[in-house]
């Protein structure tokens, strides 16, 4: 099993700023990709960003230049910064996990969602 604890989120006027972060504890063994994904009322849930084992990224368009994905290997902790949020960026946002135990099991979990609201 696999924990996902998250934090960061809240309420923000439009152009300011969050950071998100994604705690993963548990039976981690390997981790290959960490990634946010939102969900708006009335919407489906979609990608905002991911970052794999090698770093790298990518990011849905509405968020590039704005949001920044990273994560701390050591502490496995995925963070999510948020610049020149707007309105249309509220949402509950979930961390995604997936990786491969250390008996090489494949696995993907997702976190329990954490509230951002971006006032106009």
């Amino acid at each position: 099993q696999v924990q996902l604890v998250e934090s960061g989120g809240g309420l923000v006027q439009a152009g300011g700023s969050l950071r998100l972060s994604c705690a993963a504890s548990g039976s981690i063994g390997i981790i290959n990709y960490m990634g946010w994904y939102r969900q708006a009322p009335g919407k489906q849930r979609e990608l905002v960003a991911v970052i794999t084992s090698s770093a790298d990224t990518d990011y849905a368009d509405s968020v590039k230049a704005r949001f920044t994905i990273s994560r701390d290997n050591v502490k496995n902790t995925l963070y999510l910064q948020m610049n020149s949020l707007k309105p249309e960026d509220t949402a509950v946002y979930s961390c995604n996990v997936g990786g491969t135990s250390q008996w090489g099991r494949g696995y993907d979990y997702w976190g329990q969602g954490t509230q951002v609201t971006v006032s106009s």
